[in-house]
């Protein structure tokens, strides 16, 4: 009698062989993940590669630390890979929803603002105890149902107004200022380095703000400050997203959609949703982030700037690329664009969606031309365009998304057989991580690093050392 492979371990010889990587080659890349990340010094190659076969037969599941190096050498969350479910919730069908990543369903919903402000000063009260190392390990996130039908309850109106004092409070006017002034320098920092050292700080500044939300101010201070609030929120996701911490990101997103409530300002709202659709298409989650997506779109129909609109179709063409709905991913590319174009500088544009420019438009759509090109390599040429497009307009401090561009357009250069680029794109992308804390960097880095490797072309081996030492470092 067969026996029956669970599916996990199906999963792992199936991953497997998808990279075209033998049992010593999967040992080869757990050890390059492990050493990188300095969980140990593995050197046993040959135990791993015996323990990878028991693993793949199903005789029993991997032990720590080896289920997240699995999780960073496939670039998919460790829930995932070793959920139960027969199946990998990679491109579900239209109008499903994956329920694999489930693992927390007890995200802090709350929707009046003293209990909103009161769960934002537990969390990052929490946040400033716990090990990094700790809140890395949890990489589940709540997708499906406990996540999407929570959230349409930001499109009802606010059952209440947050409290509010007659008379001055302990802030005023001036100090409201500076705490907005620092929100945007926060903002500044993330998108040129990355969430790695700026994190905590973000986090202190986000409880001091939730702690000044327990007293009542007077309306215009209580509304400005829960806008502070919600912007210090999505900051700390993005920054927490960026360092790998996934779990705690989604948190914080959705605490920073609560507080965008009673500060009165619905097109941040969408946008912190269309942030919570960009984590969920990260993790391979492309219905539930079209959900979002459009949710957001109908909270905002008529009160959003081009710009903002323009954003919003981009994380919706984003949707459909992965979804291999290529025909509905060219026609929201084509809406962007022409939202784009409508941008005027009479425009009311808040400084939180500044950062969406040509180069960022240019990036995010060549970005998806890389995506459909690994199932169809004759878009590679596009992603090249689109790709070398955004990099010649970035901001030279804009180092993060320098070096994701960079990564990007090294890869359509493989897809398109041109190896100089490779080269080229790929040692530039290598220097700029060097300079920048991302997790997300890093992981993009480390596919790059697998996909030259795994051709064995002695013309990238130094190209590949190169990217080597750089994720040592």
């Amino acid at each position: 009698m067969t026996r029956e492979v669970p599916a996990w371990a199906a999963r792992l010889r199936d991953e497997r062989r998808k990279r075209a990587w033998s049992q010593r080659d999967m040992a080869r890349q757990l050890l390059e993940v492990a050493n990188e990340e300095a969980k140990s010094q593995f050197s046993e190659r040959d135990s791993v590669v015996r323990n990878i076969k028991n693993w793949e037969a199903g005789k029993h599941r991997p032990k720590d630390p080896y289920p997240i190096l699995y999780s960073r050498a496939f670039g998919i969350s460790e829930a995932v890979l070793f959920s139960t479910s027969p199946s990998l919730p990679s491109a579900p069908t239209e109008g499903e929803k994956s329920m694999d990543t489930v693992a927390e369903p007890d995200l802090p919903w709350v929707w009046t603002p003293r209990s909103t402000a009161s769960a934002i000063y537990d969390t990052t009260r929490s946040d400033l105890m716990l090990d990094r190392r700790q809140a890395t390990k949890a990489l589940a996130i709540t997708a499906g149902l406990p996540l999407i039908d929570p959230a349409q309850r930001w499109l009802a109106e606010a059952s209440e107004d947050p409290p509010v004092a007659p008379h001055a409070g302990r802030i005023g006017a001036d100090e409201i200022a500076h705490l907005e002034a620092t929100t945007n320098l926060f903002r500044t920092w993330d998108d040129s380095r990355g969430g790695g050292l700026a994190r905590k700080a973000v986090i202190g500044q986000l409880n001091e703000v939730s702690d000044l939300l327990q007293d009542s101010h007077p309306r215009t201070i209580t509304v400005r400050l829960f806008h502070v609030m919600a912007e210090l929120a999505k900051i700390a996701a993005t920054m927490s997203w960026d360092c790998g911490m996934q779990t705690a990101a989604q948190k914080y997103y959705v605490l920073a959609l609560q507080a965008a409530k009673p500060a009165k300002d619905r097109p941040f709202g969408a946008s912190v949703l269309a942030s919570m659709a960009r984590q969920l298409l990260y993790l391979n989650q492309p219905q539930d982030a079209l959900e979002l997506i459009r949710l957001a779109s109908d909270g905002v129909r008529g009160v959003v700037t081009p710009r903002v609109q323009a954003m919003l179709r981009t994380r919706e063409a984003w949707a459909y690329a992965t979804l291999g709905r290529y025909e509905a991913f060219r026609r929201a590319t084509d809406a962007a664009e022409n939202a784009f174009t409508e941008i005027s500088r009479d425009d009311p544009d808040p400084e939180w969606i500044t950062y969406f420019d040509a180069a960022e438009l240019a990036g995010v759509t060549g970005g998806r031309y890389l995506e459909i090109s690994r199932k169809d390599s004759r878009y590679a040429s596009d992603a090249i365009v689109h790709i070398g497009q955004a990099l010649e307009l970035r901001k030279r401090s804009s180092m993060r998304s320098l070096a994701l561009d960079q990564v990007g357009l090294a890869q359509a250069h493989l897809l398109n057989g041109d190896l100089d680029g490779v080269i080229a794109a790929g040692s530039i992308a290598a220097d700029i991580a060097s300079q920048v804390q991302s997790d997300r960097v890093r992981v993009q880095l480390h596919e790059l690093h697998v996909e030259i490797t795994t051709r064995r072309d002695p013309a990238m081996a130094g190209l590949s050392q190169r990217i080597q030492e750089t994720l040592a470092r």
